[in-house]
């Protein structure tokens, strides 16, 4: 038995003849007289009665009837659900991002964009640093991520870039220190000062380039604590703790104890970039960022094309 016999044998019954039938299925008369005797012979028993008069279905074709139309309809059903998949409309699509670019901007609005179009796609959302994305989209733990991204693109991946961002100082409020606001910071003044910073093994490729950028300016960061993530060193900005240089991004959430400043003598480009697995054959994720192409990010600027 094949599906085409119960989608015939559905066509007749709904039908006089066998020759409407044949002429909506767009199949000769024979062939489809042969289908049907095919499907009653496998099944053992008649579907029809036959008389010059047409067909009719027997008790037993008739209750036939009832569950084919069902099966029918489900096989129907998963197909059009199948298909939604297939074109990225619904489905799944895990992605990470840091923390820091959540509060404006770009992704929060691609993300909300992409809700908003892509109803039936289940959005799971892990807030992770850069090396940590890179490596959970390498195992197949996520499908893509916003990440900042200072090294080499690893082999196999794709990047669209989307903007770049800089450091900032955050200093306690607690600190009385005099700063004309429409100036930018010279951090030489805080020279002696307690900072706060983040491990190395967190992202060496940042704390690298952050502390080589800081020596070339001819400052040293008297570091005293260190913490996993901008949101906890900022906890400690607020406690008095140290200064610290964080991403720029933060000036979206300043906490109630910071103050920020612009610097002067110190720059670190932090590129952000949204990034895939170039084999990955998610299509909720293609869908995603073709959204992500098309959003506009307002006053910080146009996506840049990948």
């Amino acid at each position: 038995m094949e599906l085409r016999h119960l989608r015939y044998f559905a066509a007749v019954a709904e039908h006089p003849s066998m020759r409407a039938a044949s002429e909506r299925l767009h199949i000769t008369q024979p062939a489809i007289t042969r289908q049907i005797q095919d499907l009653e012979e496998e099944l053992g028993f008649a579907l029809f009665t036959r008389s010059p008069r047409g067909l009719r279905l027997t008790p037993a074709g008739d209750s036939y009837l009832r569950d084919i139309r069902r099966i029918l309809a489900a096989l129907d059903a998963a197909g059009a659900s199948a298909r939604r998949v297939a074109d990225g409309a619904a489905g799944q699509l895990r992605l990470g991002y840091v923390e820091n670019t959540g509060w404006d901007g770009v992704v929060p609005q691609a993300l909300h964009r992409f809700q908003a179009e892509t109803l039936d796609v289940s959005l799971s959302l892990s807030t992770l640093n850069s090396p940590e994305q890179f490596a959970a989209i390498d195992q197949d733990a996520l499908d893509g991520g916003f990440v900042y991204q200072l090294g080499p693109l690893p082999d196999g991946f794709n990047a669209l870039p989307l903007l770049t961002q800089d450091v900032v100082l955050a200093l306690p409020r607690a600190w009385q220190i005099a700063h004309d606001e429409a100036q930018l910071f010279d951090l030489r003044t805080l020279a002696g000062r307690p900072f706060v910073s983040f491990p190395r093994a967190v992202y060496p490729e940042y704390h690298d380039r952050l502390f080589s950028a800081c020596q070339q300016a001819g400052i040293r960061l008297d570091v005293v604590q260190e913490q996993p993530t901008e949101a906890a060193m900022l906890s400690l900005v607020c406690a008095g703790v140290g200064a610290a240089i964080v991403n720029a991004a933060n000036l979206a959430r300043p906490p109630a104890q910071v103050r920020f400043y612009r610097l002067r003598n110190l720059s670190v480009p932090l590129p952000l970039c949204f990034v895939w697995k170039r084999e990955a054959g998610n299509p909720a994720l293609a869908r995603f960022i073709e959204t992500l192409r098309k959003t506009d990010e307002g006053p910080q600027g146009d996506l840049d094309s990948a």
